[in-house]
């Protein structure tokens, strides 16, 4: 089975993250297999929309532990890894179609940093979502310091982001993190409401809309995204990373040096 699956739903294309075993954790396979089947919806005329979701109990529980763990042994490869991410995530907020994120059960790390290189978020109540990389002595750098204070606003940007903190589907929703919030178990269909509200519109003009609103919220994106990693690449080769990832893998507060 694929570790990425494209499903059609008429002109909604359904790229579903499918490592349920892992919970959906986003390794270097997944990435390059991602990337594969967002050109090829950007690409293909008959895909209208493209909706991101998990297979499984949750969306994705992030970055995988042993490409974290591989980084803390060889941290010039940081920027390597990176790239491949970035220019997959980017492809969500590049394409002229709209994209959406459908998040249950959990949406942790990088997994958010893939929502927020969607256009649109859908969210179930009971799930959570949060940038938690400060725990083990990182920080969000494929996109989520950049992006995200454009959709909830500096000082709630800084508070999940530096405090690490997790949030409920309420909450998202409330301070704008996700557009749409329904129970579990009409989680779809409230995705199918959100894109069938697209579909309403003309492409040519949410297409455009869609460029030139992302220009006007993150003016500087390629330059916080140049930041992000040479701060990561300090972060990488700093002992706090090491004592992170020890307690991360020993289940234990980390007991962190400070600067």
């Amino acid at each position: 089975m694929s570790i990425v699956i494209a499903e059609d739903r008429g002109p909604v294309r359904h790229i579903v993250l499918n490592r349920p075993e892992k919970r959906n954790a986003i390794g270097e396979e997944m990435i390059a297999a991602l990337a594969v089947d967002l050109r090829a919806a950007a690409a293909d005329p008959a895909v209208h929309c493209v909706v991101i979701r998990g297979a499984g109990p949750m969306f994705s529980s992030g970055m995988d532990f042993d490409a974290l763990g591989a980084l803390a042994e060889h941290p010039r490869r940081l920027r390597e890894f990176r790239s491949a991410v970035l220019a997959t995530w980017a492809l969500c907020e590049e394409m002229p179609k709209p994209t959406i994120a459908e998040i249950h059960g959990g949406c942790i790390g990088g997994a958010m940093e893939l929502a927020l290189a969607c256009d649109l978020r859908v969210m179930a109540a009971e799930a959570v979502i949060g940038l938690v990389e400060t725990r083990v002595g990182l920080i969000p750098d494929v996109g989520g310091c950049s992006r995200l204070p454009a959709v909830i606003g500096l000082g709630r940007a800084k508070e999940m982001i530096m405090a690490s903190k997790l949030i409920g589907g309420t909450e998202a929703e409330r301070i704008g993190l996700v557009n749409r919030l329904a129970p579990a178990a009409e989680l779809s269909a409230a995705t199918e409401q959100l894109a069938g509200e697209l579909l309403h519109c003309a492409p040519t003009a949410v297409g455009l809309a869609k460029r030139v609103l992302d220009a006007a919220s993150k003016p500087a994106l390629a330059a916080t995204l140049e930041q992000e990693v040479t701060a990561q690449q300090i972060c990488a080769a700093s002992e706090d990373f090491a004592e992170g990832m020890r307690a991360f893998s020993e289940k234990r507060p980390a007991q962190f040096t400070g600067a």
